[in-house]
């Protein structure tokens, strides 16, 4: 047994089924253990697209997805993916080949110090620089991995140790305990609570990753305080409760600012100040914090918690909820928004523009959507809309990259989202930018037998940048380009394409696109002029109670 081979039995070892990656000659050995396990090697087209599938596949488990590169190029076009995973708290192991040791201290066809490179996008990286110590490499490398704050971990396999005969076997794994909130924190949070007049509650990320959904709805129900959810806090609570008051997290005042404006306490539950920042909803740090979470907060002027309850976040809510008491406390002002909130959203049901409004197509796109159905959103000005007007029943049923927001992760999401829930529907939403970055990977979506539904918003341009220059320049440059005909790509590749000629098409165009056997593409026209009416009806948001 080699090193290559001990590796993949750790793999193994920790459950790994799939593995995402290009060949490379440094990676040879391993390959060729990988050949001889249980894990299915998925080959993909460029190496950010296996990062990126290793990335939601991480994301929608809690378990590490795997990307494997050889070294050089292939570890460079690796890190989107990987930093992406880190940012947004998904567990993942990245893996490269490496030149032999006897190469590193001297100038070498394709070497890179990738323990340093990889060190700022990971919680933790290292290099097998000894045969002996694979397994507790690799069990370090997931305990890491899949422990809270979950994020990134990279391996760097050196060609000539991954040779090397060694003996050894894999490590056991030992259960993460659960940790418990002080009795103190939760009767300090328990009177907090109790004696806000206008509390409101920030559900985001922190809270998906510990399966908490069952007991923040419970909390808000009992205590009756709405709930706002960051982007990737979708579905924490269902969007049809009548305490949901959907996202918050754009740039633009929103409707919800108001409940903040007005909030005389935020309840931030499994809330990453990533996810947006609190300088956007407490600028000047004046609204008074509970923080519930599996870790302590991070540091910043504007938010800094009158206390934090620190544990397991279903523990720690239940323990509040025996101790709060807000019998005989009104609805609060946030509550009166959801009228409003609700209005804005119904009113595109009927609209027949076309091109068609961002906020037509995600409505008609929620109208075919079962309620345990996945979509994964590209980023563009379609992620913007998609957090606003896409609403969510069931956590992780609406992916999106918000911590480092990388384009081209829907095609690549997709591929793992289905390969995760074969028996759901899976849309990829993407903007005609964000396609062209990683729509290679729709042949490999084609190989493994992943049939999903990529969306594209067309606009012909980098609409996003364009809503930025023109919001603050009051004019727009280099953000134009144009695209190849998308039906006939599709075609091209051996899928199936659709090209939306009129507003009342999509709903059964998707349809018939979701009951394929193949990777469909469809091609919509949007209109983006929706972006700057949007911003300056924000702009004209009046808060008055």
């Amino acid at each position: 047994m080699n090193t290559a081979d001990l590796l993949v039995q750790c793999l193994e070892n920790e459950g790994v089924k799939y593995i995402f990656g290009l060949p490379g000659e440094e990676n040879l050995h391993v390959l060729e253990a990988i050949r001889n396990s249980s894990i299915q090697f998925i080959t993909v087209r460029h190496e950010q697209g296996a990062a990126f599938m290793a990335d939601v596949y991480g994301r929608l488990t809690g378990h590490a997805g795997v990307c494997l590169s050889t070294l050089g190029p292939g570890a460079t076009n690796l890190m989107t993916g990987v930093a992406d995973a880190n940012l947004d708290r998904a567990p993942l192991v990245a893996i490269t080949g490496q030149v032999g040791t006897d190469r590193m201290h001297k100038e070498s066809h394709q070497y890179l110090d990738l323990v340093a490179m990889f060190s700022s996008v990971t919680k933790w990286n290292a290099q097998i620089v000894r045969p002996s110590i694979a397994p507790e490499v690799v069990r370090k490398a997931f305990k890491l991995a899949q422990s809270e704050k979950p994020g990134a971990v990279h391996i760097d396999v050196p060609e000539n140790i991954a040779a090397m005969e060694v003996t050894g076997e894999p490590l056991s794994k030992g259960d993460l305990e659960k940790t418990f909130a002080s009795f103190r924190s939760i009767k300090h949070a328990s009177e907090v609570i109790s004696e806000a007049k206008n509390p409101l509650i920030l559900v985001g990320n922190g809270a998906i990753r510990a399966n908490a959904s069952t007991s923040v709805t419970e909390f808000a129900t009992r205590l009756n305080i709405p709930v706002a959810n960051t982007f990737m806090g979708k579905g924490l609570i269902p969007y049809t409760h009548p305490l949901a008051l959907w996202s918050v997290g754009l740039q633009q005042r929103d409707y919800i600012s108001c409940g903040f404006d007005h909030a005389d306490l935020v309840i931030a539950i499994g809330y990453d100040l990533i996810e947006y920042s609190p300088k956007k909803w407490n600028p000047d740090g004046k609204i008074p914090i509970v923080h519930i979470n599996a870790t302590h907060a991070e540091i910043d002027s504007s938010y800094i918690p009158e206390v934090e309850v620190v544990g397991d976040i279903s523990d720690s809510l239940e323990e509040i909820l025996e101790r709060a008491d807000r019998t005989g406390k009104p609805d609060t002002y946030a509550l009166q928004l959801r009228d409003d909130i609700r209005a804005d959203y119904e009113r595109y049901a009927n609209d027949n523009d076309f091109p068609i409004k961002p906020q037509k197509l995600i409505y008609d796109l929620r109208q075919v959507m079962g309620a345990e159905d996945i979509v994964i959103s590209d980023v563009g000005a379609h992620k913007m809309w998609m957090a606003r007007h896409y609403h969510c029943d069931r956590p992780n049923t609406c992916i999106i990259s918000n911590g480092f927001a990388a384009m081209g992760i829907a095609i690549p999401g997709a591929i793992a989202a289905k390969l995760v829930h074969p028996d759901k529907k899976i849309v990829a939403v993407t903007g005609d930018g964000g396609f062209m970055m990683n729509c290679q990977e729709l042949e490999t979506a084609l190989r493994v037998g992943t049939a999903f539904v990529t969306i594209i918003f067309n606009d012909g341009g980098y609409g996003l940048i364009e809503w930025k220059q023109q919001n603050q320049l009051g004019r727009s440059s280099f953000i134009k380009f144009s695209n190849p005909d998308f039906v006939k790509f599709a075609e091209s590749m051996g899928l199936k394409g659709y090209r939306i000629e009129s507003t009342a098409d999509f709903i059964p165009t998707l349809k018939t696109a979701l009951e394929q056997d193949v990777p469909v593409v469809i091609d919509c026209p949007v209109d983006y002029r929706e972006n700057l009416r949007f911003t300056q009806k924000a702009g004209a948001l009046n808060c008055e109670i």
